[in-house]
Parts: C-alpha cells; structure tokens; sequence
C-alpha cells in the first residue's frame, strides 16, 4: 500500500515479474504519474476504479494479467489517455461507452477477454480495427471490427442456436475437451521444440497475419511507382501503398540482389512477432515469394525525425523535442527490459524515427536487430549499423549489448538539440560531436544548441530554458560515455527524460 503514497511519482514499470493477488481497492490517487505498466504478471481482482481518477495517465498496461469484471466506466475520465492495453486477461461485461470521450486515446487492445455487447463507434473508436478486439466472442458492432452486427435477428439466431445445443451438449462438450487436450499437448511439444519462452507464446497467437500477396502489393502501390516512393533504405526502398480495405500503408520491399537483404528481412520478421509497443512502428503484415520480400508496415504521415531536424520548412520546439526522446526512450526500455527476450536495435538514427500524425515517435527498422538469448547479455555480430552511431566497442570487438543501443541513443539526443549530425564536415578532424558538447559545458552550452529551436523558445526565460538544456546534454553525455559500463540505462533514462518534460508543461505541442 506505501507504493500508492508516492505523490510525485511519474513511471510505475512493474512489468515482466510474478506479482500475483488483487491491487489494493483502497489505494490513493496518483497526481502526477504518467505511465503503469503491470503487464506479464499474474495480478487478479477487479481493477480498481480509482485509477479513472489519475488524471496525468497517458498510458495504462494491464495486459497478460488475470483480471477479472467489467472494465471501470471511470476510465472515460482519463481525457490525457493516449495508450490502454488490457489484452489477455479475464474481463468481462460492455465496453464502456464513457472512452468514447478519449479524444487522445490511439492504440487500444481488449482482445483475449471475455467481453461481450456493442462496441462503441464514436470518438476514438473510429480509428481503431479488429486487432483491438479479437477473440471476445461475444462483442458487436462494426463488420470492421471482426465482430458479428449488432442486430435483433442476431440475438435471435443465438438464442435458437443455444436452445438447439442445450439438447446435444454433453456430446459437443465431450468432443470439445478432448480436442482441446490434444491440442495443448501438441502446443506445448511444439514449444518445447521451438525453445520459445512460454510468456511470449500468447503474444504471438494475438498478432499473426495472414501475408499479402505480391499482386495486391502491385495493386496497393500503383506496381511501386516512383510517385509513392517515400524513401530508400540500406536494403531496398519504400512505397506509400492503399490496400483494398482503404488502409494506407507503408510497403518495405528489399533489393533481393543486395547481400544481407534475405537476412534483414528475416531478422525484421522475428522481432516482428516478439514485440509489440505504442512506440514502435507496427509490421501490419508480410510479402514472401519468388519475387519479392516485403514488410507492410504501419503508415507515418509526418516522415522521419531526420526530415524535420533538417528540412528548411521545418522546425521543431523544445516541448517537441523532448517529447520525442521520451517516446524513443520508452520504446527502448521496453526492448531491453519488458520481455523475456532482449532485443538490441543496432542501428538508432533520425532516420529510422518515424512521426505519426500527432508527432508521436516511433522506432523503425529493425533489419539489424539482435535478439539476445536468454540469461545472455550480448553476442557477436559482423554487421554494424550506420557511422557516427555505432558504438565504439561494435567495431573493436563486434559484441551487441544494449549499452550499444545506449550510446546511439545519446548520440541521437545530441544531434537532436544541436542540430548537428555526428558525422558533419566540422568533426572531419579528431574532434567528435560528444566532445564538442562536452567542452561547451556549461558555461556556452546555448552556443551550440539549434538556432532555430532558441528562436522558437525567445518567450520562455532564457535561464530556464538554459537549465533544461544542460539537463539534457548531461542525460546524452552520460548516455553515450566511451566504456560501456559507464553508461546510463533506459530506466534511468525515461525516469529523468519525464521529469524535463514534466517541468516543461504537461501536453504535447501539436504540430
């Protein structure tokens, strides 16, 4: 119950653990937190409703739980919600038609409950799809929600078809725990064979789907024309695509001919069914076949950090830009410490932070990515990501570890605030861009900082803003010091990144 007492607690990351028993019904209202992660728990009871009162929560993880009820109506008074996953428990009752009001809520997942009666359509509820939803047999509403319509003659039809079973139940009843023990047995060997961690076996039933066809890639794209091309990457190009439903995309299709390619697209596709976060861009499906190779992922409409750092028709402020370390940072600690499989980036850049329609940033391309054995802490590898980020022991010793992830990070966190890419024409000589901050502090440290960003900022105190700054380069310094060992992790991160961002004001800055 003490945990529930800390007032100005921001994250509450519990995740990955074998907590079980109820949370507490009497516990207090959290002012200022902004992120719970229980997931991958065993916690059970109701959720308490008091958490609708946490006004400050942006995101709220209780997925992979044994909660069981309805799910609180006081939910719809978390207007700052962005992120709500309760997948994978025992929830029953309606969805409350209260979220409905949730004008920030973008990613929800109710899917693996109990859940039954209409799905609200308005506000929110609009954008999402049938990923939200699935196997809750009992829900309706839309035909794109992969639910049944919510009409009379439906509620009839199951309610002769529930009379007719009640005549043959024993026999159906017999048949279906016969063929269900089979089938765990041959669940449970193919897993054993698969040498899969058994917490992650319920995460990849939920995000399987069926792959595309080469024909209605052609279709999606206009046969890849130049005109959807949104850009090209170390292994091949993108294409803007429609897919039939109407849903805009983005289509990665690898150059089969460039070595490494088949590789990429191999490790883009094991990550794929491993992770799952608000903050990394979402794999929708997959193209394999004689002629092509190609990733259908989840459309950004705002480009890459990279065109906004350095297009002259953009600019980003100071709110913005913290918003943005932060959404990276979350994405990487949940990569590094939220499953049972560390996976490690290997190539962090501007380039591969993509920026949704809210300037969300979420983390692309994971055709280098490395997913670590467990109990392992790093590997070995031949390939290295993009100069400049790599990691100063990936070319000495080719060992993968998170602390690489960590270093590019802050070397992005710099470029971020500077404007300066770590490669730049003025660092040709020995001197980096990490030692070129460093000697800047404290005393000159705006005389590096983006131009642009402190003309933008000419209204906030010049003090302040100075002070937020140096925060921020001291959070890149440490991030990115030469020994591995000496370098931050993304917990202490994200604990400090939140506290900037919270002392620069509670939102985002919408574009």
């Amino acid at each position: 119950m003490s945990l529930w007492n800390l007032e100005s607690l921001l994250v509450l990351n519990l995740s990955s653990n074998s907590f079980n028993g109820d949370l507490p019904q009497g516990m207090r209202k959290l002012n200022a937190v902004q992120v719970i992660d229980l997931s991958w728990n065993q916690i059970s009871g109701n959720i308490p409703s008091v958490i609708g009162a946490f006004q400050s929560l942006r995101s709220l993880n209780l997925s992979n739980n044994l909660f069981v009820g309805n799910v609180p109506k006081t939910f719809g008074d978390l207007k700052g919600l962005e992120d709500l996953d309760l997948s994978q428990n025992s929830l029953s009752g309606t969805i409350p038609k209260s979220l409905e009001t949730l004008k920030y809520l973008e990613h929800l997942n109710f899917s693996f409950n109990h859940l039954s009666g209409q799905i609200p359509s308005g506000g929110p509820f609009a954008n999402f799809t049938a990923q939200s939803f699935l196997e809750n047999g009992e829900l309706c509403g839309r035909p794109d929600f992969g639910v049944r319509n919510c009409t009379a003659q439906s509620t009839q039809n199951s309610k002769a078809a529930l009379h007719l079973f009640k005549y043959i139940l024993p026999a159906i009843a017999s048949t279906m725990i016969l063929a269900a023990l089979v089938y765990r047995l041959i669940k449970y060997h193919n897993k054993r064979n698969a040498g899969l961690p058994s917490s992650v076996e319920p995460m990849l039933s939920a995000i399987e789907h069926r792959m595309i066809s080469y024909q209605e890639l052609r279709r999606a794209t206009n046969d890849f024309c130049e005109s959807n091309a949104l850009g090209v990457g170390s292994f091949g190009s993108v294409y803007k695509g429609i897919l039939s439903n109407g849903t805009t995309v983005a289509v990665k299709v690898l150059n089969l001919q460039m070595e490494g390619a088949l590789k990429s697209f191999d490790a883009e596709c094991k990550v794929w069914r491993t992770i799952r976060h608000r903050n990394l861009v979402k794999v929708i499906t997959s193209c394999s076949s004689h002629e092509v190779r190609a990733l259908v992922l989840q459309y950004m409409c705002n480009g890459s950090l990279e065109k906004w750092l350095y297009s002259h028709n953009y600019c980003l402020n100071l709110v913005q830009r913290v918003s943005m370390m932060v959404d990276i940072a979350l994405s990487l600690e949940y990569l590094h410490h939220g499953q049972a499989e560390v996976v490690v980036h290997c190539d962090l850049k501007p380039s591969n932070i993509l920026l949704d329609e809210d300037m969300v940033a979420h983390v692309g391309d994971f055709g280098l990515a490395k997913i670590l054995a467990k109990n392992k802490d790093e590997t070995q590898t031949r390939t290295i990501g993009t100069l400049g980020y790599v990691a100063p022991e990936y070319g000495s010793t080719g060992k993968v570890s998170t602390k690489g992830d960590v270093y590019s990070y802050g070397i992005m966190m710099l470029e971020i605030i500077t404007r300066k890419k770590p490669t730049d024409e003025m660092f040709a000589g020995e001197q980096t861009l990490r030692q070129w901050i460093n000697e800047s502090l404290p005393n000159n440290c705006l005389e590096v900082v983006d131009a642009g960003l402190l003309s933008i900022e000419e209204g906030r105190d010049v003090n302040a803003t100075k002070n937020i700054i140096l925060s921020i380069m001291e959070i890149s310094l440490r991030c990115c010091e030469q020994v591995p060992e000496e370098r931050m992790d993304f917990k202490d991160v994200v604990t400090k990144l939140m506290k900037i961002k919270l002392a620069l004001g509670n939102g985002r800055n919408r574009v």
